[in-house]
């Protein structure tokens, strides 16, 4: 196959990855064939059969070396993004009464959660309390 054929595959398969949620598969094929792309456009591998098996060797190879790095690296990145532990500490305003271990509404944030009163004292509207533990859409509180 000629050299810029590898090359076009490899965008192509480059591209796919990029236009589609995946898990890091098919960049490896694509950066595999652009290096039996390049190897072919210098000549260090003169026999189309060497470069079909070059091909899947290097993908391989990458995808075994390369894909965990990556896909911890992303999920490093975008934990911050949902990571609702971010919210303890925070100060929340009661929208009414909650007595202790009672449950109630707090706004945080501009938005309006559920909430629980882990506190021995009662929370009267409008107090400022702290979140002190997050479980799925509900807030612990504790006055402040």
């Amino acid at each position: 196959m000629s050299w810029w054929l590898w090359i076009t595959v490899g965008l192509v398969l480059v591209a796919l990855e990029l236009a589609t949620p995946g898990g890091f598969f098919m960049i490896f094929f694509g950066v595999a064939a652009l290096v039996v792309g390049g190897v072919e456009m210098f000549g260090l591998v003169p026999q189309p059969w060497m470069q079909w098996l070059l091909f899947p060797v290097v993908a391989l190879l990458a995808l075994k070396v390369f894909r965990r790095p990556l896909l911890e690296r992303m999920r490093l990145r975008d934990r911050g993004k949902d990571d609702v532990d971010s919210l303890v500490g925070a100060v929340a305003l009661t929208a009414g009464p909650i007595g202790p271990g009672g449950h109630g509404q707090a706004e945080l944030r501009g938005t309006m959660w559920s909430a629980r009163n882990v506190g021995d004292a009662p929370l009267i509207t409008g107090q400022r309390c702290r979140v002190v533990a997050v479980e799925g859409l509900m807030l612990d509180l504790r006055s402040e």
